[in-house]
Parts: C-alpha cells; structure tokens; sequence
C-alpha cells in the first residue's frame, strides 16, 4: 500500500517534473482564453498558420545568436501580416492563403533546419522538451503568459465585440485594427510561450481544444471562458501525470486527453439536442 502511495506522489516530488507541471499550468490560461476568441473569431486555422510559421523564425534567430524566441515572434507576426495583405488584395479565401502561407513558412524552416548543424533537437522544436524546462525557461514563459492574460482580460468586451461584429465594433468607435492585429499578436506570443513545452506542432491543440470544447458546453461568454480554462488546466495536470505513470511524452498526452474530453462533450451536446423539440 505505502508503495503504491509513494508511486502515484512521486510524480511530484522529481524537480524536472515539478517545472514539467509549473510551465505548463502557466501557459495553459492565456492558451485557453485565447482559444475562446479564435473559435469566436473562426480563426481556428490562424493558430495552426502561427504555430508552423514560427519555425524558419527559431532557426533564424540561432543563426544570428539571438533568443530564439524573438525569432519565433518575429516569423509568427510576419505570417500573420503576410496572410492579412493577401486576403485584402486578392479574391483568394483566408483558409486558403493561410494554408499557402504556413506551409511555406514551415517549408523555409525544414530546409534552413537541414543547412544549419544545429545543436537543438528537431523534435524539440515540433514537440516540446517539457521534461527539459530550465528555471529560465520559466521565467521566460511566466512573463509571456502574463502580457498575454493582461491584454486578454483587459479587453475581452472590446474583443467579443470585434469577434461577433466587426462592423458594429468600428461604428461606435472602437480600435478594430489595434484589436485585430493585437489578437494576432498575443497568437504569436502565447505560441512563442508554449514552444519549449508542447513544441510547434502541438501548440495547436494547446490553442484549439479548450475554446472548442467550453463552446460545446456552455451558452454564455463568461462561462466559456471559465470552463475553457478548466479543460487547459485539467488537461495539463492530467496528461502530465498520467505520462509519467505510463512513460509517455507529456505533450502528445495532454492532447489526448483534450481529445477525449472533446468527444465526451461532443456525444454529450448530441445526447442533449436530441431531447429538445425540433425548431418549427
């Protein structure tokens, strides 16, 4: 019985883990809180578009010696830039002239990855070395996640209303352009924060889940917000735990189970509209 105990705590008694499980719980509420505004927004595909993007951006920024996150920034705010001035001066639609822009940023980062003799792990870079985190690391991702919660939280009416009605929103007067290139910009920055834990490919999830699944739940903006942020949290703490009982990576479990919580809402809604009478 004690073994069993000390089994199931020691989890969080190694220090590797601790930062494991620190890093990600301070990255997951500005994640899940975003994530409500692109599921809001329908920019689910945005985040996906970042999260490839910031790739040519790391490997750049260790060619030039500097910190790989201002290179991640950078190439996730050009994206974004990039497909912006795309949209708005050609009849092309925004999925597609993301799907060109990302996957050719991402391009341009594989084939500047394989002329570089690297010292960072490919896969760290996709995937996350959560169970690498430095106390730097952590630092680094705290301030990340705090400007990201701070323009969030301050501005969440004047971004519900830019994401449900834009044209209302510039009619009584309020900075449309800030808001939308300032969402664009706290994207690039909270996938900068989640790149050492979850990596570029993962980051999506990270994004994505949370938003999609507090929609399918609740009615209200406010509660969206609350249970998205639950799901981020509950996800992270789950799928890091139950890695390190199973020996799996952290990242890949913690979107499992964001996926599993997915479904089980999803079957649930269904289950919920088929007692409900049919509109007339």
């Amino acid at each position: 019985m004690n073994e069993t105990l000390q089994l199931l705590i020691l989890p969080f008694q190694i220090d590797f883990m601790q930062r494991a499980f620190l890093v990600t719980l301070m990255i997951a509420a500005p994640m899940a809180i975003l994530s409500c505004f692109l599921v809001l927004k329908g920019w689910s595909l945005m985040g996906d578009a970042v999260s490839h993007a910031v790739f040519p951006g790391i490997v750049l920024a260790y060619i030039l010696s500097i910190p790989l996150a201002v290179g991640a920034f950078a190439a996730g705010m050009t994206c974004a830039l990039a497909a912006g001035f795309l949209k708005e001066n050609s009849r092309i639609k925004e999925d597609t002239v993301l799907g060109i822009v990302f996957s050719g940023m991402f391009g341009l980062g594989l084939v500047l990855y394989v002329k570089v003799q690297s010292d960072v792990h490919l896969d760290h870079i996709l995937f996350g070395d959560m169970l690498g985190i430095l106390p730097r690391d952590l630092l680094e991702t705290g301030l990340i996640a705090l400007a990201s919660l701070a323009f969030l939280v301050s501005l969440r009416k004047d971004l519900l209303l830019h994401a449900f009605d834009e044209q209302h929103a510039k009619a009584i007067g309020l900075p449309t352009r800030l808001l939308h290139y300032g969402l664009l910009a706290v994207l690039s920055l909270t996938v900068v924060g989640a790149l050492k834990a979850v990596g570029i490919i993962l980051a999506i999830a990270m994004v994505v889940a949370p938003g999609a699944i507090a929609f399918l739940l609740t009615k209200r903006f406010e509660s969206m917000l609350l249970v998205a942020i639950a799901v981020a949290l509950g996800s992270s703490l789950t799928g890091i735990y139950a890695s390190f009982l199973i020996d799996s990576a952290p990242a890949p479990t913690i979107v499992l189970v964001m996926t599993a919580i997915f479904i089980i809402a999803f079957v649930r809604t269904m289950i919920s509209n088929r007692g409900k009478p049919a509109a007339a």
